[in-house]
């Protein structure tokens, strides 16, 4: 197979991401009316600039909203122009002349890669801190989802050290009832347990009303104070987990923070996970839904093009949906928060292995 590139190569890769562009500026015009519809009331409000507004939230919503849906897009787009190209007889006369389908798909699969590629920087590295902004925005003005409260913390602050708070508050950055047990092995070394203990700066606490129990074989030695300084590798942002945190965090911060968390025994870091691996399933989904699109629209049908866009988008939103079905169970704990991940890919990749062998030759 020559995989020099052609004329119509570069035609169809022109083809494929201008109309990629193209449906991404005309989907999300129609977001950001619905969106600027579903919060008027709010951006009405006199403590709201407009700067903010433009600047703080739809610029940095604009490129978040693209990149999440970037597949649908994709899929989207391939439909489009390429049953436009059958309905032409385009792809007939490219077959006719000698072009095999599997050599038709160099183009389809360089434009598939150029997206790919773009979206995985834009989620792994540049969309995350856009985002941070954004969510400050939203918690500010719009509806506060950050997380303020916790209870029944428990968590390893080093390889034998447990700390646990009964309630800890964020906006007085105080915990009650706290606790800190040191382990020798499976022995009890010390405890220290206080009334309150308040965070300062990033690892710095203040113990208030403490008692530490120093154990030495049978004997046990008793230390009381009001007030003490310690340090503990731990800040409040390692339990006060919201539930766009995911979404401002690079795929490095991402898999630095989730390694951290199953480290110190935190389990309820699903949402991150799932967020880590579908950045990478991503990647494979612009090929897959690639091959779908064009295996299922370059054969000319009766018509026109308005049954393969129909089937087409029956089957992205089925994607999505399958996307949104998988990570649900694995927040639940039903399935791994990888395989929830790749799920969607591994079946749409049976479907693609079946479109393109019925795919016209």
């Amino acid at each position: 197979m020559n995989l020099k590139l052609k004329r119509i190569d570069w035609y169809i890769i022109k083809q494929f991401l201008g109309t990629y562009v193209f449906a991404i500026l005309l989907i999300i015009s129609i977001s950001v009316v619905f969106d600027i519809n579903e919060k008027i009331d709010k951006f009405l409000r006199p403590e709201v600039p407009l700067k903010a507004i433009i600047f703080d939230y739809y610029l940095n919503f604009i490129p978040y909203f693209a990149n999440l849906f970037s597949p649908l897009f994709t899929f989207i787009a391939v439909i489009f122009f390429t049953s436009r190209l059958a309905d032409n007889s385009e792809i007939i006369a490219m077959l006719a002349s000698g072009m095999s389908f599997r050599r038709l798909m160099l183009p389809y699969s360089i434009s598939a890669a150029i997206i790919a590629t773009v979206t995985f920087i834009l989620n792994a590295f540049i969309i995350p801190p856009s985002n941070k902004t954004r969510i400050d925005f939203q918690n500010k003005y719009i509806k506060n989802k950050a997380t303020t409260y916790a209870r029944n913390v428990q968590l390893e602050v080093e390889p034998g050290i447990i700390a646990y708070f009964d309630r800890y508050e964020a906006r007085s950055n105080m915990g009650y009832r706290f606790s800190l047990e040191h382990f020798d092995g499976k022995r009890l070394v010390s405890r220290l347990t206080a009334n309150s203990i308040k965070y300062d700066t990033l690892y710095h606490w203040q113990v208030i009303d403490y008692t530490i129990r120093d154990f030495d074989g049978m004997r046990e030695y008793i230390t009381q104070g009001s007030r003490l300084d310690t340090t503990l590798t731990i800040v409040p942002s390692d339990f006060l987990i919201s539930v766009n945190d995911c979404e401002t965090m690079t795929s490095p911060e991402l898999h630095k923070y989730i390694s951290r968390q199953q480290k110190r025994g935190i389990g309820n870091i699903q949402t991150f996970e799932i967020e880590y691996h579908k950045r990478y399933a991503t990647i494979m989904a612009a090929f897959i839904l690639t091959a779908i699109g064009a295996s299922l629209s370059s054969r000319k049908v009766k018509g026109g093009m308005g049954l393969n866009i129909g089937i087409g988008l029956a089957l992205s939103f089925s994607y999505i949906l399958f996307m949104t079905i998988t990570s649900t169970f694995a927040i639940s704990g039903y399935v791994s928060p990888m395989v929830a991940a790749w799920i969607p890919n591994i079946i749409y990749t049976f479907i693609a292995i079946y479109l393109y062998r019925k795919a016209p030759r």
